[in-house]
This record gives C-alpha cells, structure tokens and sequence, in this order.
C-alpha cells in the first residue's frame, strides 16, 4: 500500500524538570501524545516510532518554568497520503450513494456514488447490499471487503480521505490479485506456445508470479527529514 514511509528524525525534546529522574519515560509520553495526529513538520500522521536518547547532556532553557531539552534519535513510521496514491482499506458501511472505509484503523474514507465506475451494480441479496461487477460476477464489494482505492483528497484535521473506484485497478482487492496472477500465468502459457522450446512451462510461470509478488511488497524510497523540535 502506498501512503506509508519510514523517516529518520533528528528531534529535540523538552521535559519539564520535575520529570528528570525519569527523562527516558517522559520522552516516550511526548513521543506518545504525537501518535494519530496529522505533524505538519513529518508532512504525516504519526503511526508508530523508535527512539533512543543519543545526548545524555540535556541543555537546560532559561524562563520560569526552565526546561531542558532532551536530543534524541528517531524512526518514525508516517500516514501520508497523497492525490493519486493507492490505499487499502476495509469496507464498514455500504449503501447505494457511497462505500465507507476504514483504512489502517483509524482513517475513515468515503467513496460517493459517482466516484465508483459504471461497471458496479448495486445489489441487494438476502438483505445485504453489495455493488457486482457486470464484466465479472465474481468481482463483489460489501461490508467486510478490503479494497483498494484512488486518493482523491485527504483532510489533514479529520483525517478523513475521500476516494475513487473509477480506476480499472481499483476495487476487491483479493479479486485483483487473483486475477493479476492469473493473468501472468496466462502470458506465459501463450509465450510458451510462441516459442520453440528453450524455456519450461514451470520456469516460465514461476519467473512471472515472483515478479508479481515483488512488485506487491515494493516499498518506496523514504526521504530523511530536517532536525526538529517539539515542545
């Protein structure tokens, strides 16, 4: 799934004195009040974190309440969806104008009816609705599905997303992917055929779904961010 990176940070760190006998503890609180919140200096929402106090000389700040900052070594994995990219998700409410989602379990997404392709009917069967395929029978979404979908919009302060099934590769995602690797087991059986020889039909098949599969787990290349300070 796209969306998602790893980011190492350079971060400073204020605890206030009363918490210097536990400066370890009172970092990860500060680290904690950070998660599922949307930090415009990571451009991201903050999923998870590792950190490791790499200064053990904290520089204490002049004011009345005099804090002192703790520098500190990060990792931290970032939720930050952009237009266009591709999300996964599972469907919690279906109904004829929309498909709701939740995506990671916390960020709600919504796709409105003329944001899904005509190629979905919705359908009701014994009491449950479900939008299905007209090209593939097979093809069904309903609550309990996990999908895959088009970022059109993400709103930062609710951590609402608004998405597209318009796309051809967008939709059930076990039923795109039993039919991507299906469709590479049949290029080659059509190649195998072409060719006179030279290569086995297994090789052939094994060589195309590796490719598949790797090309599922490929992860982008994450950007280092600039050194920061919280307060």
């Amino acid at each position: 799934m796209e969306g998602l990176k790893v980011s190492d940070a350079n971060m400073v760190v204020y605890v206030h004195p009363s918490k210097s006998k536990k400066i370890s503890q009172a970092v990860l609180r500060e680290l904690g009040a950070m998660l599922l919140k949307f930090d415009e200096k990571f451009e991201g929402v903050l999923l998870a974190y590792e950190a490791k106090i790499i200064d053990k000389n904290a520089k204490i700040l002049s004011g009345v309440h005099p804090y002192f900052g703790v520098t500190i070594k990060a990792k931290l994995l970032l939720f930050s969806p952009k237009p266009n990219m591709l999300l996964e998700g599972k469907v919690v409410k279906l109904r004829q104008e929309s498909i709701h989602v939740i995506v990671l379990g916390f960020a709600s997404a919504v796709i409105t009816y003329e944001d899904i392709r005509d190629e979905f009917k919705h359908r009701t069967k014994h009491g449950e609705e479900m939008f299905v395929s007209r090209a593939h029978k097979h093809h069904i979404i309903k609550v309990g599905t996990m999908i895959r979908l088009l970022v059109k919009s993400f709103d930062e302060e609710i951590l609402h997303i608004s998405g597209s099934l318009v796309p051809s590769h967008t939709g059930s995602i076990h039923w795109l992917e039993k039919n991507s690797v299906e469709g590479s087991v049949t290029m080659s059986k059509r190649k195998m055929r072409e060719n006179e020889g030279g290569v086995t039909l297994q090789d052939s098949v094994g060589t195309d779904v590796n490719a598949v599969i790797l090309n599922n787990d490929h992860q982008p290349k994450t950007k280092k961010q600039k050194p920061t300070r919280i307060s």
